[in-house]
C-alpha cells in the first residue's frame, strides 16, 4: 500500500467518524428541542392545572394531563410519550412559579440554531472535515511547531535519498567483500554505503567488476581498490601503470568506467597471462599524480630511477591499451613523488534543498567548481558552523542559515544577544576548517541567539536606544573601524555602552575609491624608496670606481712610490620625502 493510498483511507476514515457524531449531535439537539418545547406549551397553556384536579388514581390525572397535551401534538415534531409526562409533572412547585416564557422561546430557538448548523455540516461533510483540522491547526499549532520538513519527491531517484545506512568491508588477501563485518573476517573498514549500493572492485591482476552489495561475497583475491560505484560517473579517473605479461612491457594508462554489466568481469590490461597491476589509484576529480619508478639493477643500466607525470596521458576508454613506460626493464618499485591537479577543471557542485544533499547533476542553489583541497562551509542558524568535503555522499542537518564553498581569507561580521551579558555583541572574523564538527561562533550560553550575519567587505550597522537612552539618535556605525579581525572563537565587542533596542546591518560602506587611493599612495611611496636606493647604489659605485682610479697601478713593484691622494666623492643630494598626512576621501 502506498502513501496515497493511506492517506485516502485516513482521510475517509476520518470523515465517517465525524458524520457519525454529528449525528449523535442531532439527535440530542432534536430530544433537547422536543422537551424543551413540551415544557413550554405545559405551562404557557397551563396543562400543569389539570394535577389540581380531583381524580380516583396517580394514574387517572397522569392520562388526564397526557390528554391535555395531546391537544397540542401539531405543535411538536416527536410523538407525546407518557415518558414525557412522567418528566413534565416531576416539576417543582418552584419551578412552575418561575417558568420565563421569554427564555424558553430564547432557548428553544438557540436549539434551533443549533440543529440548522448540525444539518449544515452533514450536508457539507467533506468541507467541515477539512474547516475542523484547520481549526486545530489554528488552536494547538504554536504549542506544537512542526519539527519535519515538507519537501518534493518528484524528480528524485532512490539512489540519490537513500540512507549510507552500512559500512562496507573487505578481506582485500582472501578477497571477500560485504556489509557483514562478522561474516567478513579479518576485514578492513572500506567506506560508508546503503544496503542498495553497487560496488566495483579491482584486484591485482588486472581484472574488476561492479557488484551489487551484500552480507558477503567472493569477488577474487588480492584486492588492490574498493568502492562504492556511481554510473555515468565520467569524473572517476583511474590511473594505472600494469605489466603486460609475466616478464612483458609495462603500459600506464588512465580510463573512466561509466557504463558496466553488473556481475561482468572486465580486465584493465591486454589480458595476457601473468599480467599484473604495479601502480593504481582512484581519483574522483580526475587528478593525475606524478610518481617515481625505480628500475630492478642490472648490467649497463645507468638510470635506475625516472619520474612518471600521469598528466601527459590522455584519458581513454577502459579497453586502451596505455603508453609504454618501458620494455626491457624490470620495475622494483613506485612511490608517490608529489600529489597531482585535477586534469578536467573543477567538479561542479549543487545543494539540493529539498533533501539536503549535494549533487553535479544541476538540481537546487550553484556552490561552485571545486577542486581536490576545497572544502563546504555551513552555517547554522543557531550560532554554529562546521566544514565538510564535497563528497556526494554528504549528509547536512541542523537549521540551515548559509551553504557555500569554503574561503579561509573570507571575513564575516556577526551581531548576536549574548544572554550572560545581557546585551548585542558584534565580531569580525574568518571561519576555519573543523572537519565535519559543528562549533559554536556566538557564545554558548543558554539563550545567547544569532541576530545577523554579513559577508560585506565594508559592513555598516545602525543602533537604536531604549529605556533611559530611548532620546538618543540612532548611531550608524562602520564595522571594519569599530572591531579588528579576530578569531571566531573570540567574544567580539559589545554594540554600546547604552541600552540598545535594535541593532542590524544596513547598506554597506562604498570604499572603494579610498581603497585604491591608499594603494596609489603605497606604491608612490614605494617608487620614491626604490629611487633612493638606486641613488644610493649608484653614488656607492662611483665612490668605488674613484678608490679604483685614485692609485698608482705599479703600486705593488714601487713600494717607495707617492701614493696619489683619493678623490673625495661628491655627496648625494638626499632624497626628500613628504611626511606630512595625507588625506583620504572616502565618499
Amino acid at each position: 500500500m502506498g502513501v496515497d493510498e493511506i492517506l485516502r483511507y485516513n482521510a475517509t476514515h476520518t470523515r465517517d467518524l465525524f458524520q457519525k457524531e454529528l449525528g449523535i449531535q442531532l439527535d440530542e439537539l432534536e430530544n433537547d428541542w422536543h422537551f424543551s418545547s413540551l415544557e413550554k406549551i405545559f405551562f404557557e397553556k397551563k396543562v400543569f392545572r389539570i394535577l389540581e384536579n380531583d381524580a380516583a388514581s396517580w394514574e387517572q390525572q397522569l392520562a388526564d394531563v397526557e390528554a391535555g397535551m395531546k391537544v397540542y401534538q401539531h405543535l411538536l415534531r416527536k410523538e407525546i410519550t407518557s415518558t414525557d409526562i412522567d418528566k413534565l409533572v416531576e416539576k417543582p412547585v418552584r419551578k412552575i412559579s418561575r417558568f420565563d416564557i421569554k427564555a424558553a422561546d430564547e432557548k428553544i430557538l438557540g436549539i434551533e440554531n443549533n440543529i440548522e448548523e448540525v444539518k449544515n455540516h452533514l450536508a457539507h461533510l467533506t468541507e467541515y472535515t477539512i474547516m475542523y483540522f484547520r481549526q486545530l491547526k489554528k488552536k494547538y499549532g504554536k504549542d506544537y511547531p512542526r519539527r519535519t520538513e515538507l519537501i518534493t519527491f518528484e524528480t528524485i531517484q532512490a539512489e540519490k535519498v537513500v540512507v549510507a545506512n552500512a559500512k562496507l568491508y573487505a578481506n582485500k588477501a582472501e578477497g571477500f567483500i560485504g556489509i557483514d563485518q562478522k561474516k567478513v573476517e579479518d576485514s578492513e573498514y572500506i567506506y560508508d554505503c546503503s544496503d542498495i549500493a553497487e560496488i566495483i572492485v579491482f584486484l591485482k591482476n588486472g581484472t574488476y567488476l561492479v557488484t551489487k552489495v551484500s552480507d558477503k561475497a567472493f569477488v577474487g583475491k588480492d584486492i588492490i581498490h574498493a568502492a562504492v560505484f556511481n554510473r555515468k560517473d565520467e569524473r572517476t579517473v583511474y590511473n594505472a601503470i600494469y605489466r603486460d605479461g609475466k616478464r612483458g612491457t609495462y603500459y600506464a594508462k588512465r580510463f573512466s568506467v561509466t557504463s558496466i554489466t553488473r556481475d561482468k568481469e572486465y580486465d584493465l590490461t591486454q589480458g595476457k597471462e601473468g599480467s599484473n597491476v604495479v601502480w593504481f589509484t582512484a581519483n574522483p576529480n580526475g587528478e593525475a599524480e606524478t610518481v617515481r619508478i625505480y628500475y630492478r639493477p642490472r648490467p649497463k643500466l645507468k638510470k635506475l630511477s625516472e619520474d612518471y607525470d600521469f598528466s601527459q596521458l590522455a584519458i581513454k576508454g577502459r579497453g586502451s591499451r596505455g603508453n609504454i613506460v618501458t620494455k626491457n626493464n624490470t620495475i622494483h618499485r613506485i612511490t608517490i613523488k608529489s600529489k597531482g591537479v585535477s586534469t578536467l577543471g573543477g567538479k561542479e557542485i549543487w545543494f539540493d534543498t529539498d533533501v539536503q544533499r549535494l549533487n553535479d547533476a544541476g538540481r537546487g542553489l550553484f556552490l561552485g567548481e571545486f577542486f581536490q583541497d576545497d572544502s563546504i562551509l555551513v552555517i547554522c542558524k543557531d550560532g554554529t558552523f562546521y566544514t565538510t568535503s564535497y563528497d556526494l555522499s554528504n549528509r547536512y542537518q541542523g537549521d540551515i542559515l548559509t551553504i557555500c564553498k569554503f574561503d579561509e581569507e573570507k571575513t564575516y561580521s556577526v551581531l548576536y544577544y549574548d544572554k550572560a551579558a545581557g546585551c548585542p555583541y558584534i565580531k569580525r572574523f574568518s571561519f576555519e576548517l573543523n572537519a565535519n564538527v559543528p562549533a559554536y561562533f556566538i557564545s554558548e550560553a543558554k539563550g545567547s541567539h544569532l541576530l545577523e550575519i554579513s559577508e560585506d567587505s565594508w559592513p555598516q550597522m545602525e543602533i537604536t536606544f531604549t529605556g533611559k537612552n530611548a532620546n538618543r539618535k540612532p548611531e550608524l556605525v562602520d564595522v571594519e573601524e569599530f572591531i579588528g579581525k579576530k578569531s571566531y572563537k573570540a567574544k567580539g565587542k559589545k554594540v554600546s555602552p547604552y541600552n540598545v533596542l535594535q541593532v542590524r546591518f544596513i547598506e554597506p560602506l562604498d570604499k572603494s575609491d579610498a581603497q585604491e587611493s591608499k594603494e596609489k599612495e603605497d606604491a608612490d611611496i614605494n617608487d620614491d624608496n626604490q629611487g633612493q636606493e638606486d641613488n644610493e647604489r649608484n653614488n656607492s659605485k662611483d665612490r668605488d670606481d674613484n678608490v679604483s682610479s685614485g692609485w698608482d697601478g705599479n703600486e705593488k713593484n714601487n713600494s717607495d712610490a707617492q701614493k696619489t691622494p683619493k678623490k673625495t666623492p661628491s655627496t648625494p643630494e638626499p632624497v626628500v620625502v613628504d611626511e606630512a598626512p595625507r588625506e583620504l576621501t572616502l565618499f
